[in-house]
């Protein structure tokens, strides 16, 4: 039963920080909306292309050599790990050996 109490209070407020206003049926007006967003927007520059960017080919081509790589690198990794627990291994042995 707390568990619900809890629920709801939290749920109050959030619902009741959403808004100053409590008439649903009031409308944004365009005067109050678009108006200052045309005049933030009145300066801004007009958007250029980027001569620098990349096609989607070219970025696929980009992804695809850079996943190549990351796998030959966790591949080289997994050998180096291998490697390392077949000496540990072997060292183990050898010391077992010698323990005899």
């Amino acid at each position: 039963m707390k568990k619900i109490a809890l629920v709801a209070t939290a749920a109050a407020f959030a619902l009741a920080a959403c808004g100053e206003t409590t008439d649903a049926s009031e409308d944004a007006i365009a005067d109050s909306v678009e108006v200052p967003a045309d005049d933030a927007m009145a300066d801004a520059p007009d958007p250029v292309m980027d001569e620098d960017a990349m096609t989607d080919e070219e970025v696929d081509a980009e992804m695809d050599a850079n996943e190549a790589v990351a796998e030959e690198a966790g591949d080289a990794a997994q050998a180096t790990v291998d490697d390392a627990l077949s000496a540990a291994e072997a060292a183990q042995d050898t010391m077992e050996d010698a323990a005899e």
